[in-house]
């Protein structure tokens, strides 16, 4: 969710990486106007470089279609699951903070998407 929450408020690239040790998957994202590549891969350990690694998935989508998947996603977690019940089966807290914080953004920057081009808003 930071990762989305970084490019939704300029930021052009930025990585996320979940740790299945001794496997990771890392997740790189490009952002350029309004469009997000990703990329999704598997490492043998964390620390490895992305050469190492499998690329399992990718593709370009809107950034305000990445972000509204995210937020549902999390939205659907917690109510499936709750938040206390999340930290039983994660062993994490529910990243309720990250999560408002996305969404905030979200709701801050959707209209700078749907600004017309012009030479002073490129």
């Amino acid at each position: 969710m930071t990762a989305v929450t970084r490019l939704i408020v300029g930021e052009t690239e930025c990585r996320a990486q979940f740790e299945a040790e001794p496997t990771a998957f890392r997740w790189s994202f490009y952002r350029e106007g309004t469009d997000v590549w990703i990329r999704l891969l598997q490492l043998a350990r964390g620390s490895d470089h992305d050469n190492t690694g499998t690329e399992i998935w990718s593709t370009q989508q809107n950034i305000d279609a990445v972000a509204r998947a995210v937020i549902r996603c999390f939205d659907e977690v917690a109510r499936e699951y709750g938040e206390s019940a999340y930290r039983g089966k994660w062993g994490e807290h529910f990243p309720r903070t990250e999560l408002e914080a996305l969404r905030t953004a979200w709701r801050e920057h959707r209209g700078d998407w749907a600004a017309p081009w012009t030479p002073s808003n490129p």
